[in-house]
């Protein structure tokens, strides 16, 4: 399991719960983003077939909690807009290191660190809201989510050696923390 060096400020639960609307709204573009880049990794790698195995159904599953997020919006009244930059996610893209196998595992541990955060963040949001199916769902959405930042590191551990997945791993975990600490808070997964 993939252990974060800093817990998200508990206020953050509090911003989220006071513009839900725009938060559902990121929610659906994370889903989305997450199912796209799946796919994308499955196409250039399709040599790894460990990684082709796994990440189709993750991408599927991603796709399909779009596809609940999206009828929780239309429910709602409301429609998506264009993406807007995640400050968060560029912020860990900047930390991934440049060659070919670097990369690639950089890549993957990139992707279960936000799974990892996604997880820490959609808990708390199911603990902040009322009994009833938004909280459920977000007790579900919770739940995936600590199973898809394993699978990220798993398929690290199958393309490279246990000891530079871990040694990295903290690397990124290190980096994570710092900009989790910088950023402001607001009505996004991220």
């Amino acid at each position: 399991m993939l252990r974060l060096r800093t817990a998200t400020d508990p206020a953050w639960t509090d911003v989220v719960l006071n513009d839900f609307d725009a938060f559902l709204i990121d929610h659906a573009a994370c889903e989305r983003k997450a199912s796209a880049t799946a796919l994308k990794l499955v196409a250039h790698y399709s040599d790894r077939t460990v990684l082709v195995r796994e990440l189709i159904p993750f991408a599927q599953e991603e796709l399909e909690h779009y596809a609940q997020v999206m009828e929780i919006i239309l429910d709602r009244g409301l429609s998506t807009q264009a993406d807007e930059k995640d400050p968060y996610v560029g912020a860990l893209m900047q930390l991934i290191k440049r060659g070919p196998e670097q990369f690639f595992l950089d890549r993957l541990l990139v992707l279960g660190i936000v799974e990892a955060r996604g997880c820490e963040r959609f808990g708390m949001v199911a603990e902040g809201l009322d009994p009833g199916p938004l909280k459920d769902f977000y007790a579900d959405i919770t739940r995936s989510e600590s199973r898809h930042h394993g699978l990220f590191v798993r398929l690290a551990r199958e393309y490279f050696p246990a000891e530079r997945v871990v040694q990295r791993l903290d690397e990124l975990l290190e980096g994570e923390a710092r900009i989790v600490d910088s950023l402001p808070l607001r009505p996004a997964v991220h």
